[in-house]
């Protein structure tokens, strides 16, 4: 008989997937589609190596609470490793996120709490503070801080990437990935142009964002920040994950042209995925001229659509948005 021993060893090894009708290229364009991963997204990925190297390290101990402000993926991850590793979890979320992902977070045993977004990252109530108070307060618990901890990127650098390599046989010629806490990214394309440095690694930021104007200038500029509707990508802070040498160029995608370009591709592709997947093949259409027919290139799919029901699939939310 063939099974697992339990639903975390099942995390990884990720298809690649031809895109035919949303991609404006004659390029190989292929989606890794990370919403094979059992809590349906990529950031299983890094969850898993989080947890296990804190174990190692005694930060994390026996029958410890995991405490992390995620957007809602990073906190699936981590509640499926504290679920067969005895641990208590509490995450801390801001509240523009999708009721979807609070309410799946609830359905796995966690505590969720939700803070205001148009706030400071260094205001108390900031969803980064409230993580690093509750932290301080609760006897025997672990601050994760994905966005500063080197497992995050380095799962990807010894899973993703090697994936991705060995599928192509390759043959990758260009990786792109939105990027928030920049572990996805940096870990993949660290692997990766070591096996090829000619390989291009676009990020797709998105407006409101630090990140296009701090790679392409080293000026953090506060004027850049604003409020922003997509999810998962973008930040108003430089993680230390993020490796800007390593990323050749970022591009911006508007709140809109994500939200619109995810619904067609679960509609022409029949590939149901979230924001960040629809900025993803927004921004790489809008880089379509830097692509020629031989080229190879990966796009990373980080979440499943049914985190955005309320939100992207919902024609009402979308009309008061102004995106339709």
């Amino acid at each position: 008989m063939k099974f697992y021993n339990n639903i975390i060893e099942t995390i990884g090894n990720t298809p690649l997937v031809k895109l035919n009708k949303t991609v404006e290229t004659d390029a190989l364009v292929l989606a890794k589609v990370e919403t094979f991963n059992p809590g349906h997204s990529i950031k299983d990925r890094m969850a898993l190596k989080m947890v296990e190297d804190a174990e190692k390290d005694g930060r994390l101990q026996p029958g410890g609470t995991i405490i992390e402000g995620t957007s809602g993926n990073t906190g699936m991850g981590l509640a499926l490793a504290a679920i067969q590793k005895d641990y208590k979890c509490i995450f801390v979320l801001a509240d523009k996120q999708s009721k979807e992902k609070m309410d799946i977070l609830r359905a796995v045993g966690a505590q969720v709490e939700v803070c205001p977004t148009n706030v400071e990252p260094d205001d108390p109530r900031s969803y980064y503070s409230v993580s690093k108070r509750l932290s301080e307060e609760i006897p025997n618990s672990w601050y994760v801080n994905q966005y500063d901890n080197p497992s995050n990127a380095a799962a990807h650098y010894e899973s993703t990437g090697p994936e991705i390599w060995k599928q192509t046989e390759g043959k990758i010629t260009h990786l792109v990935v939105g990027v928030g806490t920049g572990g996805t990214i940096s870990g993949t394309a660290k692997y990766l142009k070591e096996q090829n440095p000619n390989v291009k690694i676009w990020g797709i930021d998105t407006f409101g964002s630090v990140f296009k104007k701090y790679h392409e200038t080293g000026e953090f500029d506060e004027n850049e920040i604003y409020s922003y509707i997509t999810e998962g990508i973008g930040e108003d802070i430089l993680p230390k994950n993020v490796d800007f040498d390593i990323i050749d160029h970022f591009e911006k995608v508007t709140d809109k042209d994500g939200a619109v370009m995810a619904r067609r591709i679960s509609r022409e592709e029949g590939i149901m995925v979230g924001y960040s997947a629809g900025s993803a093949i927004a921004g790489l259409n809008q880089l379509k001229a830097k692509l020629t027919k031989d080229d190879v290139v990966v796009v990373i799919f980080h979440d499943h659509g049914t985190r955005y029901v309320g939100k992207l699939f919902n024609d009402d939310w979308m009309r008061e948005m102004k995106f339709m």
